[in-house]
């Protein structure tokens, strides 16, 4: 067999030439039939080079005597390698090789003088040879053909798989290999649990190409031994890149093996777990975890799995096993690429053993039936032993319960990535709000990042906007192109349907309803700022789609509103999608929202912190001009609100980005607040550890910490308030607290304010 285009042991030779495929059987039937019959070539080691380190490991092999030990040559070709083991006494031996037209004149080349030769056309990653049937495999080139980059690792792994089948225990996996990088770590990989393997280095003296000899033995024990080799490691890589390559491959894959022995977090394949290198899967074993790839031979597709045995049982199982289906889109969240949020998944699903398998963009084409059946059969493998050989193992995957989609806007931003605007029904929605249709699907508009696609950025309900769109043709592009610029109008299925706009005086949004209920802690504030007709101050880092200060601007007539968003592509698509106006008390600064608030804090001298007087820092204006901060009426903010997503959740922050919550940032929010002041943080995450780690730190800075859950079942999502002075309120005041800033809303809708009014109960004092 060959070596790879670009690194041909004899790139003079103009045979070489004809091949362009190396798995292809066409090409090399074209190239065995120009070569001719008695034309044989070694592509790597020559017989004299190869003698003196081959016949010893063959004859230490366990059969009895070199005539009895059963070897396979597959890939044979034309090489005479068979025929020299012959002459050298080795009568039982099999050559296969794809190409009829190798395999015929092999066959009439030796059938006079070495008639016990034996020669079958065969394909070496499909053989029909029995299991544990030679005690030596001699491969001298075929995995190196099989490793075509454009082909990938999966006719290499399928043939690898049948190497291992049709070796007797005991027996000897012999691969003569160039040993390119992608070989090598494949041939390391499946031969590392119950192997022990060794490499030799073979001169060649045809090319300057190194042949390297793996040497595997087979071995009935999983034990994880170091790969051993016949030469300096240190020096052989010295002087050219293909013995460094291989120095640095041994290296890894020793750590590797190191590991596992220490008892690290590997990545493990399905033949390893049958094994049984991480025990018995056929027995239950409470809070054993594995992760492992799935796939390669009979399978049309690989996969990234973990395997995960319940920790506790406060239930009875509904499933004894279950498989949860994790889409490309959501495998970076923390809740399925965190240890901690696999647990809670293996919780949730009632399964005693949960297999989570990760798709990838290869299974962007296949449905969810085509992946089911791929799996099932290898599941059925991994499922603990049940007295009820028929019990179903349910196939789950997260859903996000939308009867309908349909994307309105879609752009990419340099900071932010592919932003969607979508307009959805879902499939159970709560009761109609008020002035709504009951006898139409209520809609809504959702603003969502790619980046973090299970996070709805912002949401709000579209609602007739009262106007019928009949008009002459030659007004509609017109009305179209307003409608675009108004920004919060939708036309209807039907051609003359009513136009939809997004209500903003309705919090789709529960976690808007929260940081809103929290006002209550500072109610007696906003009540007297109202008597005397002083603006209250809020600013909120992160503007999203712009609807919780829309709301708050019609819902707070005396509060003064600023906005600040990083991305200018957020103002754009709040304009034109979403309705957000700026005005006189509602500004947007394109700007750093740390270096804002860290500007205004820098600015203030002694006695202005006192007054609560603040200078004026350099920011950004919406036009994207350089311009001049000023907080109106020269006073630091009274409200400070923090709701902007991570955009690495990976750590199991998904709100806010994890500067936002340093122990730095939070001393200088404190610093810029007033006594009456209040900090509002919207924090998401799935990790206990984490939220503990974010309260801890927000109790060490602010006098009063105070919490609320959004849902009982729900411990995604909390809205923290911390507060910079402890006379400010207690927790017996919320009551009254509630009171007055329900008298304070001035919301259209009843059961908007009610729903805040409702959420104050949920406040809870956390210091």
């Amino acid at each position: 067999m060959g070596t790879k285009k670009g690194s041909k042991a004899a790139s003079s030779d103009d045979f070489l030439q004809t091949l362009e495929d190396f798995t292809s059987k066409e090409n090399w039937d074209k190239f065995f039939t120009l070569r001719g019959n008695d034309d044989s070539f070694e592509w790597y080691a020559e017989w004299p080079q190869l003698r003196d380190s081959l016949l010893p490991l063959l004859q230490d092999s366990s059969s009895s005597s070199s005539g009895s030990l059963q070897i396979l040559v597959p890939g044979c070709g034309n090489s005479r390698l068979s025929e020299h083991l012959y002459d050298a006494g080795f009568r039982d031996i099999t050559n296969v090789d794809f190409s009829k037209v190798v395999i015929s004149d092999m066959l009439r080349r030796n059938i006079r003088t070495r008639p016990e030769l034996r020669w079958r056309v065969m394909d070496i990653t499909k053989m029909q040879l029995a299991d544990e049937s030679f005690d030596t495999v001699l491969d001298k080139g075929a995995l190196d053909a099989l490793m075509e980059p454009e082909v990938g690792t999966k006719l290499g792994s399928q043939y690898l798989s049948e190497a291992k089948r049709v070796l007797k225990p005991g027996g000897k996996f012999i691969c003569l290999t160039l040993a390119e990088s992608h070989v090598l770590a494949l041939l390391f990989s499946k031969l590392r649990f119950g192997w022990k393997m060794t490499v030799h280095s073979i001169s060649q003296k045809r090319s300057n190409l190194k042949t390297f000899m793996v040497v595997a033995e087979k071995e009935n024990s999983v034990l994880l031994h170091d790969i051993t080799s016949s030469f300096d490691l240190l020096s052989i890589g010295r002087n050219d890149n293909q013995g460094s390559g291989m120095r640095e491959a041994l290296e890894n894959e020793n750590q590797i093996r190191r590991d596992c022995n220490n008892g690290s977090d590997l990545l493990y394949s399905h033949e390893d777990l049958k094994l049984g290198i991480k025990g018995n899967l056929a027995e239950f074993t409470g809070g054993r975890r594995i992760k492992f790839t799935l796939g390669g031979q009979g399978s049309n597709f690989s996969y990234r799995a973990v395997l995960l045995d319940a920790q506790k049982q406060t239930e009875p199982f509904v499933y004894h096993c279950g498989v949860f289906l994790v889409p490309k889109t959501r495998a970076h969240e923390w809740l399925f690429c965190s240890e901690e949020g696999q647990w809670q998944v293996v919780e949730s699903s009632q399964a005693a053993r949960l297999i989570m398998v990760f798709l990838d963009s290869s299974h962007s084409g296949a449905t969810m039936e085509d992946v089911q059946t791929d799996l099932s059969p290898m599941v059925t493998q991994l499922a603990p032993r049940k007295d009820d050989e028929e019990a179903r193992i349910p196939y789950m995957m997260a859903s996000d319960g939308i009867k309908k989609c349909d994307t309105v806007h879609e752009v990419t931003s340099s900071l932010t990535g592919k932003v969607v605007v979508e307009d959805v029904v879902y499939e159970s929605t709560p009761s109609n709000p008020e002035g709504v249709s009951p006898s139409s699907d209520l809609a809504f508009r959702r603003l969502v990042f790619k980046r973090t696609e299970g996070l709805i950025q912002s949401e709000a309900l579209l609602v007739e906007d009262g106007e019928i769109l009949e008009q002459p043709q030659n007004e509609k592009t017109k009305t179209v192109s307003q409608s675009k610029r108004k920004g919060n109008k939708k036309r209807n299925q039907e051609s003359s349907g009513p136009l939809m706009k997004v209500s903003h005086d309705y919090l789709a949004s529960s976690y808007h309803t929260g940081i809103i209920s929290g006002f209550t802690l500072v109610s007696s504030y906003l009540k007297n700022a109202e008597s005397c007709g002083k603006m209250v101050k809020t600013v909120i880092i992160g503007l999203g789609a712009g609807l919780l200060p829309m709301f708050l601007h019609g819902c707070l007539p005396f509060s003064d509103i600023e906005a600040v968003e990083l991305d200018p592509v957020m103002l754009s698509v709040g304009n034109d999608y979403f309705g957000f106006t700026q005005t006189d008390r509602l500004k947007v600064h394109i700007s750093d929202g740390i270096k804002f608030i860290r500007d205004i804090t820098n600015s203030k001298t002694p006695s202005e912190e006192t007054a609560n007087a603040v200078p004026k820092p350099q920011t950004t204006s919406s036009n994207g001009e350089s311009a001049t901060y000023n907080v109106k009426g020269g006073t630091c903010p009274d409200i400070l609100i923090i709701d902007v997503d991570s955009a690495d959740s990976s750590g199991g922050l998904t709100c806010p980005a994890s500067e936002f919550i340093e122990e730095t940032f939070l001393l200088s929010v404190k610093r810029a607040l007033p006594q009456h002041g209040l900090f509002v943080v919207n924090l998401v995450s799935r990790s206990q550890s984490v939220k503990d780690m974010v309260v801890s730190r927000m109790k060490k800075v602010f006098d009063h910490l105070f919490g609320l859950q959004l849902e009982e079942e729900d411990d995604v999502n909390v809205v923290l308030f911390g507060l910079c002075s402890e006379t400010v309120i207690s927790e017996s005041d919320i009551p009254e607290s509630a009171v007055i800033l329900e008298g304070l809303l001035k919301c259209q809708r009843l059961e908007t304010k009610q729903s805040i009014i409702d959420a104050t109960k949920k406040l809870k004092c956390w210091k």
